[in-house]
């Protein structure tokens, strides 16, 4: 599920360029291209040193054991059946996913991929929809069909299938922010496909500034229209919405993000979903949960899970924009529209 792609409030290139920090040292830009998106990097290291191949090398890594679109990569051997062994950090996703799906009551589901392909939002081929084949996918669809015990995948049936897609964004942010860490780099923000981490403060030795598009459909360029814009420090934050990734057909608009219990994308008045917490594979996936499962029952959630913050934005019932924000989110509302 491809995810909104928020503003970063700063000038980004693909060669890393530096500035003066008046206490420690450079600043360092880097960006390109991983998991079928871009990445951009801040960070301050007190010399210049570029870190983008080492950066390259961990995201090419991570494709290789998380990509869909990579025929050799560890997942989609997985779901040819061909391997069930499986890496410690294959078990970390996989654990995180099974949490936010026990959490969202089924609604967040990693095993939701022969849909998604059905549906023409995946690496597979779209069927021609009709109730009896979303009824003989559906089959294979939850998180009760598949375990991981001592680092090996069972399933339940071998048509069951992973898909990541709304959650691995996350992981490589804390992937790399885990590599940034062992370097002992104070100050960072890490961006892979709109999914953000940032740790201490930029080079205005201010907080992190991070823009929110208005969830307008057509609305495809980053930063044109802004709805909020949020200052933050040592969080995580993710954007989910159906306002980028959707097709039209008979009049009627199909988002990516699928219902995992009806087998149909979600249809709510839900439009965005932008979650900040402590890691950002958890953001991510809590964004794309409560973009299918809506307004309600996702406020219903964030009245329990005291360790998320989240700004919704939302139709009613004249199709005006409204807001629903935790309480925690308002120390970092910069400026709102």
């Amino acid at each position: 599920m491809q995810k909104i792609k928020l503003l970063l409030l700063c000038t980004l290139t693909s060669v890393y360029y530096s500035c003066l920090s008046p206490d420690k040292g450079v600043f360092l830009k880097i960006s390109g291209f991983t998991q079928g998106t871009t990445y951009h990097i801040t960070y301050e290291y007190p010399d210049t040193v570029n870190l983008k191949p080492q950066v390259d090398s961990i995201l090419r890594e991570f494709d290789m054991s998380f990509s869909l679109y990579e025929p050799n990569s560890l997942i989609s051997k997985i779901n040819r059946n061909e391997v069930t062994s499986v890496s410690s950090g294959f078990v970390k996703i996989f654990n995180k996913s099974l949490e936010v799906w026990e959490g969202s009551e089924g609604y967040f589901d990693v095993t939701v991929m022969p849909l998604v392909n059905a549906w023409g939002f995946g690496p597979g081929m779209k069927s021609d929809i009709e109730r009896n084949i979303i009824d003989s996918l559906l089959q294979y669809v939850g998180m009760n069909k598949v375990k991981i015990e001592n680092n090996q995948v069972i399933k339940e049936n071998p048509g069951v299938t992973l898909d990541f897609n709304a959650i691995a964004q996350g992981y490589s942010v804390d992937v790399l922010a885990e590599y940034f860490d062992s370097l002992s780099i104070e100050n960072y923000m890490i961006e892979v496909g709109g999914e953000i981490i940032t740790k201490g403060l930029n080079h205005e030795q201010q907080l992190w500034k991070i823009g929110i598009d208005r969830p307008d459909f057509g609305n495809m360029i980053p930063g044109q229209q802004m709805q909020v814009i949020l200052q933050i420090r040592n969080r995580a934050l993710a954007t989910s919405g159906n306002y980028r990734k959707f097709y039209e057909e008979d009049g009627v608009k199909y988002s990516h993000s699928i219902n995992p219990k009806t087998g149909y994308p979600s249809r709510n008045q839900l439009l965005s979903a932008t979650v900040l917490a402590d890691d950002c594979m958890t953001a991510d996936a809590w964004a794309t949960a409560f973009m299918v499962m809506g307004l309600e029952k996702s406020k219903a959630v964030l009245e329990t899970k005291k360790d998320l913050e989240a700004y919704l934005i939302y139709g009613d019932e004249v199709g005006q924009y409204r807001v629903y924000a935790t309480k925690g989110v308002e120390p970092y509302i910069l400026k709102e529209k």
